[in-house]
């Protein structure tokens, strides 16, 4: 009995908490500093009992019957550090189940999502908290969570133990870039600031230290291909494929168009451009490639350009440049792998919020340590063939070309562009526009799974270099 501590934003919630048998104290906090290092510690100062609970959003919780038992009863039995659960999202007065997922190594975003509730065991968050050199105004919880992850025990409990009043009701292709809008960028610098203290913790931080690339080698017949992977976009196809044609170079380039078993006349769009004999078009045969696999295709082609560079299906390039652009990028930095800058626009081409995207938080020295903590690394990218023919994107169609510029970065620059070369339009179309829990969770545990294999493998590599 009384051996939880609550600290909630909601001041209802946290009298209803008080009735609970296992609570001890309940405390209101200050949502608006809450994520502080301040707060943090403020809270540790004050909890007496041996687990700690703090609620992140200010919302209205209600509790499952025994909800608080059963979680202490799972930190007794696993001696877990840190417990969360699956919970009900209240929508308009509509309950949703909203499980989460598995936290593992490399689960070092900092908008993984744990639910509200956080329930610590006191002696764990202290002797965190102890260990928090740095004050952050809006990192603290994360450097929280990152120092009792990087000693402790994590804990999912996959049942559904509460629920909670959701007050963000956007669809996931309003919610995917919030991590790279401007308005952001100080929360962001926080962020990879307690991420770079975790890495360097754990052996996991890179320092920058690089090989070298000799972009001469191989004999090809063009300089640069723009690979096209596509799957049921007659819709948008077509633009992808003219805004391609249109480049000017002084080098000459071809264009791949992957087409993966279209059944939407995709492929009769395809078709119509082939009187240009710089296209090359790859109709895949019917088992499983998914994007990565086509990617592959087109990579291993005898008319595959030294430099291959990314433009989706459903976008567009932002004028005639963006091929020169990348080629003489990649000669002016010596890098494996360039990325360049885009805009989100609609459909039609017109500006969308938030704008301009350009990932300006990767720096030469710690860009690549701070990739693991971010879902993505920015649009559109360009590819050294010869690198990639023995490295391959992994055969999946979610988060193959993170997994390659992970692992491009483990070793080798990846160079940058930071004027707009890439349209990416929304629209209803795109495969990320509305996805539900499942889908959403099932493409976060497999970006989480990647990080979780490159992370391991830059440990193994500091430890080799000693």
């Amino acid at each position: 009995m009384n051996r939880i501590d609550c600290f909630i934003p909601d001041a209802d919630s946290a009298a209803k908490l008080l009735r609970e048998p296992e609570v001890r104290a309940s405390f209101d906090v200050d949502f608006a500093t809450l994520r502080s290092t301040a707060a943090i510690r403020r809270i540790a100062s004050l909890t007496d009992a041996a687990f700690t609970l703090i609620c992140t959003k200010p919302t209205a919780l209600r509790l499952v019957a025994f909800a608080l038992e059963r979680m202490l009863q799972i930190a007794d039995d696993t001696g877990a550090d840190l417990l969360y659960a699956d919970h009900f999202a209240v929508v308009n007065g509509v309950e949703t189940p909203l499980p989460v997922i598995d936290c593992q190594k490399g689960s070092l975003r900092d908008d993984f999502d744990f639910g509200s509730l956080l329930l610590y065991r006191t002696s764990a968050l202290r002797r965190a908290v102890s260990r928090m050199t740095e004050v952050y105004q809006y990192a603290g919880l994360y450097d929280l969570r990152l120092k009792v992850q990087a000693t402790g025990r994590l804990e999912h409990v996959a049942e559904f133990l509460y629920y909670e009043v959701e007050t963000d009701t956007r669809q996931s292709g309003e919610k995917l870039f919030d991590y790279v809008d401007p308005k952001n960028r100080a929360v962001q610098i926080e962020m990879e600031q307690a991420c770079t203290a975790h890495l360097k913790e754990i052996g996991g931080w890179l320092a920058p230290r690089f090989k070298e690339v000799d972009l001469s080698l191989g004999d090809f017949e063009y300089e640069a291909s723009v690979v096209i992977p596509c799957r049921n976009r007659v819709l948008t196809v077509g633009d992808a494929i003219r805004s391609a044609l249109s480049q000017e170079t002084d080098f000459p380039y071809n264009v791949f168009v992957v087409d993966d078993n279209s059944t939407d006349g995709t492929v009769d769009v395809i078709r119509s451009f082939l009187d240009d004999p710089r296209l090359v078009y790859i109709a895949q045969d019917p088992s499983w490639h998914a994007i990565g696999g086509n990617w592959n295709a087109a990579l291993h082609h005898p008319k595959c350009g030294r430099f291959a560079l990314q433009l989706d299906s459903d976008d567009t390039y932002s004028d005639t440049h963006t091929v020169q652009r990348f080629v003489d990028a990649f000669r002016e930095q010596g890098c494996a792998m360039v990325v360049g800058t885009y805009q989100m626009t609609d459909f039609e081409g017109n500006p969308l919020p938030p704008g301009v995207i350009d990932h300006r938080e990767w720096t030469p020295d710690n860009g690549r340590n701070n990739a693991l903590r971010v879902n993505g690394l920015g649009a559109p990218r360009g590819f050294w063939t010869p690198l990639l023919r023995e490295l391959n994107f992994p055969t999946t169609k979610y988060g193959e070309d993170y997994a390659v510029g992970l692992r491009v970065s483990r070793e080798y620059r990846i160079g940058r562009i930071y004027e707009v070369m890439y349209n990416c339009r929304r629209w209803d179309g795109n495969s990320d526009a509305a996805l539900d829990v499942e889908r959403v969770n099932a493409n976060n545990f497999y970006k989480d799974r990647i990080r979780t294999w490159e992370l391991e493998a830059r440990i193994a590599l500091n430890r080799s270099d000693r």
